[in-house]
C-alpha cells in the first residue's frame, strides 16, 4: 500500500510540473502575439513612413515605438509652422538662365507639397518645356516630353470649380499652375508658367506660385512658338531645386490612376 501511495504522489507531482510547464509556454505565446500585433498596427498606420523609420532607427528598430511617439513624429513632419517662409524653387535651364518661383502654400497646400516632393526627388531634372505659346504660357514637367506622361498618380485639383475655395490666385504673368486633362483631379507632375494674362483660367486650374525672378526667360521661351505647340528649339531644364529654409514638408496626398 505504501508503495502504491508513494507512486501515486510522484504521479501527482509529475502532473503538476507538466501543468506549470504548459502554462509557461502559453504565456510566452501570448506575449509574442502581442508584440506582433503592435508592430503590425504601427506599420499599417504609417505605411511607408513606418518602414523608413524602422530602418533609420538601426538597433532600436527591434523595439516598436509607442503610438504616442509615432503620432508625435508624424505630426512634427506633417505640420508646417504658420510663420515658415514660403519655399523657393529655382529652374536652371541648359543655357544657364534661371527662373525663380515662390511657392504659395496658403493657396494650394497639397499641390505645393507635391511639387516639392517631385523636385526633391530629382524628377524634373533634364525634362523639357514641351509646349509653349507666345503671350500665353510655357508648359513642362512631362517625363515623356510629349505632354502625355504622369508620375504614376494624380492629386486633387485645388481650385474653386473643384470645391477648393481658398485658392484665389489669379493666372497673371509669372504665375505657375498645374496642367491637367478634363478630369479636375488628373494633375500630377506637368505644370505651366503664364507668359501673359491668363485670368480666364482662374478657378479652373490649381495655381500655386509666382515667378519672382527670371520672367524674361519665361517670355523668351514662350516666343519660340507664336501659336501653340513645341518650341522651335529644345528647352531643357538642366536642374530644378527647392529651398525650404530648413522646413520639412510632408509627402502629398495622392490619388490612384
Amino acid at each position: 500500500m505504501n508503495k502504491i501511495k508513494k507512486t501515486g504522489s510522484l504521479c501527482v507531482i509529475f502532473m503538476l510540473v507538466l501543468a506549470m510547464a504548459a502554462s509557461g509556454v502559453l504565456c510566452a505565446c501570448d506575449k509574442k502575439e502581442d508584440v506582433t500585433s503592435s508592430a503590425a498596427g504601427t506599420s499599417s498606420a504609417s505605411g511607408e513612413s513606418a518602414a523608413a523609420g524602422s530602418q533609420g532607427a538601426g538597433g532600436d528598430s527591434e523595439t516598436p515605438a509607442s503610438n504616442s511617439e509615432a503620432d508625435e513624429k508624424e505630426e512634427s513632419v506633417s505640420k508646417v509652422p504658420d510663420d515658415a517662409p514660403n519655399p523657393m524653387v529655382t529652374i536652371t535651364m541648359e543655357n544657364g538662365a534661371e527662373i525663380v518661383i515662390e511657392l504659395l502654400r496658403d493657396k494650394a497646400p497639397n499641390t505645393v507639397n507635391n511639387f516639392i516632393s517631385l523636385v526633391q526627388s530629382g524628377f524634373y531634372d533634364g525634362l523639357n518645356f514641351h509646349r509653349v505659346s507666345e503671350g500665353f504660357m510655357i508648359q513642362g514637367g512631362c517625363p515623356l516630353g510629349s505632354g502625355t506622361g504622369n508620375p504614376g498618380y494624380s492629386i486633387t485639383g485645388e481650385f474653386r470649380e473643384n470645391g477648393f475655395e481658398d485658392n484665389d490666385l489669379s493666372h497673371i504673368q509669372g504665375v505657375i499652375s498645374m496642367a491637367r486633362s478634363d478630369n479636375p483631379d488628373s494633375a500630377g507632375c506637368q505644370f505651366f508658367i503664364c507668359a501673359g494674362d491668363a485670368s480666364f483660367l482662374d478657378g479652373k486650374y490649381a495655381a500655386f506660385g509666382k515667378t519672382i525672378s527670371g520672367l524674361k526667360e519665361v517670355f523668351n521661351i514662350a516666343k519660340l512658338n507664336p501659336d501653340d505647340g513645341p518650341p522651335s528649339s529644345p528647352q531643357i531644364m538642366k536642374s530644378v531645386t527647392v529651398d525650404t529654409f530648413g522646413v520639412e514638408y510632408p509627402k502629398p496626398e495622392t490619388l490612384a490612376r
